[in-house]
């Protein structure tokens, strides 16, 4: 499945037309050559994620960060100890997180952290499966995987993960689409790049998830199993994770829910000074933020403060009221 291109002549450079609702559907100006993306609105999309319904527009989901890491940036990694992710991930569930990320890699972006390098397979398996196996046992919500290794979201999905989470929007390793479209499980797919330039920041992010999205489809994932995620810090400076989030509300022409991951990240260090383990308020400054402009998943480390600032926000911009 395509999305339908129309083109506009007589307009030079690049600029992003805010969504603009015509009967049904929503024109944004995806900005090289005037060209215009006619795509239908979004709606109150459903997509199953392991046993649990997720119904996209009621409210804002809270995905919490498993780290089973020695070296995550945000220093919250409990590496190979099984039991204290398993204390860790029962804590959010009763904090109120509708789903836990599992990562075995540390994903700093080569473009922050030149320090930054791969896991092995062999290392990440090592790390990754023991955990969501324990995790999908023990747990009521369902367990994603943060890989890109094809290899490692296989395993992790027979052991019980219900959702892969790649940042390379399942282009790193070439097996991966077709491990995800077997499955049949849901995706998280991510912009990134290996450097920090674009020609027009917004509508370059937006276009490059629609490419992702259509090469998922076509490697035989559903429509209603993609999320998007604009990958704040991948690729991407201070300046411009601090634009998307002022613009994020320009991706719901994508027509897909939106996942945001801010949480404790470089951007918040560079405007308020203050190290990874002290920057929940500026998390919760983003998440506020995200959820004003359309965000449907924020993904955090302080699950049970991000949980209560998603609660307060979906109540005044979704209208959401407790049950």
């Amino acid at each position: 499945m395509r999305m339908n291109v129309a083109r506009r002549r007589g307009q030079e450079g690049s600029r992003l037309l805010g969504p603009i609702p015509v009967a049904g559907a929503v024109l944004c100006g995806l900005t090289r050559g005037g060209r215009l993306l006619k795509l239908k609105a979004p709606g109150p999309g459903t997509t199953w994620i392991g046993g649990e319904r997720f119904v996209w527009g009621r409210r804002t989901y809270v995905m919490g960060v498993v780290n089973v890491t020695p070296d995550s940036f945000s220093g919250d990694g409990v590496g190979r100890d099984v039991d204290a992710a398993v204390t860790l991930a029962l804590k959010f569930q009763e904090w109120g997180a509708d789903i836990v990320d599992v990562g075995g890699e540390s994903t700093r972006p080569a473009s922050t952290y030149s320090e930054a390098r791969p896991t092995s397979v062999k290392e990440e398996l090592d790390r990754v499966i023991p955990v969501v196996r324990a995790l999908a046992a023990r747990l009521d919500i369902p367990v994603s995987v943060d890989t890109c290794k094809a290899n490692v979201a296989a395993e992790a999905i027979a052991a019980g993960a219900a959702m892969v989470n790649d940042v390379w929007a399942l282009g790193r390793d070439p097996e991966m689409p077709k491990v995800a479209a077997e499955a049949g499980v849901p995706v998280v797919l991510m912009h990134n790049q290996t450097h920090t330039r674009y020609a027009d920041l917004v509508p370059d992010v937006i276009e490059s998830l629609r490419r992702s999205t259509d090469a998922a489809i076509r490697a035989g994932v559903p429509l209603d199993k993609i999320i998007l995620d604009p990958g704040m810090g991948f690729g991407k400076t201070a300046e411009h994770n601090l634009e998307i989030l002022r613009r994020l509300a320009e991706f719901s022409a994508l027509g897909r829910p939106i996942l945001v991951g801010m949480s404790r990240k470089s951007t918040i260090g560079y405007v308020l000074d203050v190290p990874p383990d002290d920057r929940l308020e500026g998390t919760a400054a983003t998440v506020a933020l995200s959820i004003a402009n359309g965000a449907d998943m924020v993904r955090v480390h302080d699950v049970r403060e991000m949980v209560r600032v998603a609660r307060m926000s979906d109540a005044i911009v979704r209208g959401w009221t407790p049950t």
